[in-house]
């Protein structure tokens, strides 16, 4: 069938595509320009969080690093407690001298021991290697009631203990209290030996792991964005706690700042009071201000510890490359569209083209014209359709084919089956009615002489085994009638399953005529 493309159809549709691409690209500029700022607020935000989040992974695995370092130096600090009880195990506070506590933390290798034991109301250093900690008050520092717990021998618990037990507490890492001349940084730990009277300070410097944290940690992180993001203005880790109150800044445990890294300069009142919100409601806020000629996005992102990632961001350095490239983009939109209208038109012709012919050949299979055939040389997925269909064409031909000679053989075995099974059914009948008549005749003559043979055994009833054969006389007409009954069901079963095999065969030819007759609807 040759076929002949529809012009008006295809001329139709091309115009009306160009007409949409045109409207198109008159709207999406329009909506980009309208919109344009609520894209450089919605990327300015994006980036905002980006960078909060960047900056609490790698509070988290700095955290986790510090983790792992004090966990084991919490260990440690158990062992060193451990010893010291041991070689002062049978010594009491008075024995106990400041020389053999300074050899003891030589030896050991640690920072300072500290021998703590109750006074009138509190709990305070008595003997120490270091001399400001004698009359350090537990008091003071509002661990009064859990060194008496721990003197009790009861359950110790402090908030923010890296490691605890019931006879050991060890804190994180803090600045001394009592070196007030210069930040210098412990781990303290607090053990009870079992029995005594007192608790042993041991402690040991910290700043190993505190120089980490500020080398790998959260400054490091903050400094390293700033100098890769130019619209970055300024990036802190605030404790919104502290700006609701200030007072919690001069505690020695837990140490809290309000800026714990990084800066936080461009400070507003308006941010005053928001931090203030977020200590009681943490949740992502974020809000745009002129401070000094300048437009400044904020993003306050709440994290663990009750912490929140403030980030500073250039407002009007973000969003003038966005005006830029919605410009330019929206002029080489316009040139893709009239480029893309170009393509199509040359795409959609060459595929109306094949599709119609594959139109053609389905409309030639609908009518059962099995020989049709497209020849669609695309390589693509037209392609692919148009040999399935011929595929699908040739394995229904072959179908058809093979059942129709299927059908064929069928009928001619059905026609054979009937005639025998019509055959078979008239012998089975004679065959029926004659061992029917000739079992009846036998069973006749059985009953006639078993009737003799019952008078002539009656008139000898004094012999013994005349009256056993007697008993046996009605047993074998019982038998004799059992036979004969068997037999007549048999002839009457198999001249039933004769009947209906002759009705099956019947039917399969009657099914074999409809179906040759059905196949004829098709071209082979």
């Amino acid at each position: 069938m040759k076929y002949k493309p529809q012009k008006s159809l295809l001329q139709q549709f091309l115009s009306r595509i160009f007409a949409v691409l045109i409207i198109v690209s008159v709207i999406t500029g329009l909506v980009q320009l309208h919109f344009i700022q609520q894209q450089i607020t919605m990327e300015t935000n994006n980036q905002a969080l980006m960078i909060a989040q960047s900056i609490n992974k790698g509070i988290e695995e700095t955290l986790l690093a510090t983790s792992a370092i004090e966990h084991q130096i919490d260990l440690k600090l158990r062992s060193y407690a451990e010893r010291i009880a041991d070689r002062l195990q049978n010594k009491s506070l008075q024995m106990m001298t400041t020389e053999e506590l300074i050899a003891t933390r030589d030896q050991m290798g640690v920072a300072g021991i500290t021998i703590l034991a109750r006074t009138e109301g509190d709990i305070v250093g008595v003997r120490s290697t270091e001399p400001q900690d004698i009359g350090f008050s537990l008091k003071k520092v509002g661990f009064l009631e859990a060194a008496e717990n721990m003197l009790n021998g009861q359950k110790v618990s402090i908030p923010g203990a890296t490691y605890f037990d019931n006879d050991i507490v060890v804190l994180p890492i803090a600045q001394s209290g009592t070196h007030v001349d210069k930040p210098i940084f412990y781990k303290y730990s607090y053990y009870h030996p079992p029995g005594k009277s007192y608790i042993i300070n041991v402690f040991i410097e910290a700043g190993e792991v505190y120089q980490f944290m500020r080398d790998v940690g959260p400054d490091d992180w903050i400094a390293r964005v700033r100098h890769e993001d130019s619209n970055v203005l300024e990036i802190g880790i605030l404790t919104p706690k502290v700006f609701a109150d200030p007072s919690l800044e001069q505690q020695i445990y837990p140490p809290v700042k309000k800026i714990v890294h990084g800066t936080f300069q461009y400070e507003s009142k308006e941010d005053i009071n928001l931090l203030t919100q977020l200590a009681a409601q943490p949740q992502l806020v974020t809000s745009i201000q002129e401070i000094a000629n300048k437009k400044i996005y904020k993003m306050f992102l709440p994290i663990q510890d009750d912490k929140v990632v403030y980030i500073a961001l250039d407002y009007d350095e973000i969003g003038s490359p966005l005006i830029r490239h919605s410009v330019i983009l929206i002029v080489s939109g316009f040139v893709s569209l009239v480029a893309l209208f170009v393509l199509t038109a040359s795409f959609f012709t060459e595929i109306y083209k094949n599709i119609q012919k594959i139109i053609a050949q389905m409309k030639q299979l609908e009518t059962g014209d099995l020989t049709a055939r497209s020849d669609v040389t695309d390589k693509g997925e037209l392609g692919d359709l148009s040999q399935s269909v011929n595929k699908m064409a040739r394995a229904l031909h072959r179908l058809i084919t093979d059942t129709h000679e299927k059908a064929i053989q069928a009928q001619r075995v059905a026609v054979v089956l009937e005639a025998e099974a019509n055959h078979s059914v008239e012998k089975a009948f004679s065959l029926s009615m004659e061992k029917t008549a000739t079992a009846r005749d036998s069973i006749d003559e059985i009953f006639f002489y078993l009737d003799q043979m019952e008078e002539l055994l009656k008139q000898q009833q004094h012999n013994p085994e005349a009256a056993e054969i007697l008993g046996n006389i009605e047993r074998i007409r019982e038998w004799a009638r059992e036979r004969t009954n068997n037999t007549t069901e048999i002839t009457i079963t198999l001249a039933d399953l004769l009947k209906s095999l002759h009705a099956q065969s019947s039917a399969l030819s009657k099914i074999s005529n409809l179906l040759l007759k059905k196949m004829e609807r098709f071209k082979l």
